[in-house]
C-alpha cells in the first residue's frame, strides 16, 4: 500500500487588500481568504486533481503546500515531516523533493540561456556531478521528455509551446522530485500537444513513481489523469472523491454545474458566467458560500440554513469515498 507523501490539514492563506487611502495609512485592509480551511492528503504514485473556476484558490494551495508562499494557518506534512513553519534554510534540502510546473510556459526558463545550460544548471543546483555525469543525465532527461538533442542549442524563444513545456518538465525532473505540483500544465497548448503532455506526465508517473497535485480548468483532462478530484469554491473544498465518481455522480450542485459544462464543451469560465448570481471572491457569502448562485438553494425555497453564518456546511461522508459540503447532498 502506498505511503502518504503529503498531508494538508485546515490550510489557510489569507491576503490583505489595501484599497483606499484609509487602509494605506493605517496599514490595514480587508482580509481575503484565498484558502480557507482546506484538508486533503496525497499518496505516493497518486494524482489528486484540483478544479474550480479562476480565483477559487487552486494555485495558492499549490504554492503554499510547497512553501513558496507562507501559510496563514493549518498544517503541512511532507514525507512525514511537518514543514509548516520551517525556515528557508531548513526547507532548502527538501526543495529537490517537491517541485512545481508553472502555468506560464516561460517560468523557470531563463530567456538568455540555451536549453543545455538550463538543464545543466538544474542538475548542479543541489549536487556537484562530474561533467561526464552531467552529459549522461542530460541525455537521460531528453529521452524521458521525448525532446531531440538538437534542441539543447536553442534559446526558449526558439521553441514551440510544447517544446517549452517539455523543457520545463525536464528541468523539474533533473532534481529527482517525489512530489510535483502541476499548475495548468496543458494550458496555452493545442489540443494535440495537450494530449502529448498528458501522456508524458502519466508515463513519468508510472516509471518514476511521482505524486502529482494536478491543477487545471480542463475537466476531461483532470478526470483522465487523476485518481482523486477535489472541487474548490471560494477558498474551500466543496466536494472530493474518486475521479470517476466525481465525474459520473457529482453530489454538490457546483460540481454538477462544472461537469455539465464539460459535457457541453464549455470552459469553467463560461460556465461561471452562465451561473450568474451575486458573489464576491474577496468576501464570500456567510453560511454556504455557493448559495447565491446555487440552483438547489432556489429549488428548496431559499432555506435559512444555507445563509446562516453559524451553519456553513462541513465536508461530510456520503459514501463511495465521497465527501460533500452541502446541506442537501
Amino acid at each position: 500500500m502506498s505511503a502518504t507523501i503529503l498531508e494538508v490539514t485546515d490550510l489557510r492563506k489569507h491576503f490583505r487588500s489595501r484599497r483606499g487611502l484609509a487602509s494605506v495609512l493605517t496599514g490595514q485592509g480587508r482580509v481575503i481568504p484565498a484558502v480557507d480551511g482546506v484538508s486533503f492528503y496525497l499518496k505516493e504514485n497518486e494524482t489528486v486533481g484540483l478544479v474550480g473556476e479562476s480565483g477559487c484558490g487552486k494555485t495558492t494551495i499549490g504554492r503554499t503546500v510547497l512553501r513558496l508562499t507562507d501559510p496563514s494557518g493549518g498544517r503541512i506534512v511532507f514525507g512525514g515531516r511537518d514543514i509548516t513553519h520551517l525556515s528557508r534554510a531548513e526547507l532548502r534540502p527538501l526543495r529537490r523533493e517537491m517541485q512545481m510546473i508553472f502555468q506560464d510556459l516561460d517560468a523557470g526558463l531563463n530567456p538568455k540561456m540555451r536549453v543545455g545550460a538550463i538543464l545543466r544548471e538544474a542538475l548542479t543546483v543541489h549536487e556537484r556531478p562530474s561533467d561526464a555525469e552531467i552529459e549522461r543525465r542530460i541525455r537521460e532527461l531528453l529521452e524521458q521528455v521525448n525532446l531531440k538533442e538538437s534542441k539543447l542549442a536553442n534559446l526558449p524563444n526558439e521553441l514551440s509551446g510544447g517544446e517549452k513545456r517539455r523543457v520545463g518538465i525536464a528541468r523539474v525532473l533533473a532534481v529527482r522530485p517525489r512530489l510535483i505540483v502541476a499548475d495548468e500544465p496543458t494550458s496555452a497548448l493545442d489540443v494535440s500537444i495537450q494530449a502529448q503532455v498528458v501522456n508524458l506526465l502519466r508515463g513519468l508517473q508510472r516509471h518514476l513513481g511521482l505524486a502529482y497535485l494536478f491543477i487545471s480548468h480542463d475537466l476531461p483532462v483532470v478526470e483522465l489523469v487523476s485518481h482523486k478530484v477535489a472541487v474548490m469554491y471560494l477558498g474551500r473544498i466543496v466536494e472530493m472523491g474518486l475521479a470517476e465518481t466525481i465525474a459520473r455522480e457529482p453530489r454538490h450542485p457546483y460540481t454538477r454545474v462544472l461537469w455539465s459544462s464539460a459535457a457541453d464543451k464549455q470552459s469553467t469560465e463560461v460556465c461561471a458566467r452562465n451561473m450568474g448570481g451575486v458573489f464576491d471572491f474577496e468576501q464570500p457569502a456567510r453560511g454556504c458560500r455557493f448559495a447565491p448562485r446555487c440552483p438547489l438553494y432556489q429549488q428548496q425555497g431559499r432555506p435559512a440554513i444555507c445563509t446562516d453564518p453559524a451553519s456553513e456546511p462541513p465536508l461530510r461522508d456520503v459514501g463511495n469515498g465521497q465527501v460533500v459540503a452541502c446541506h442537501f447532498a
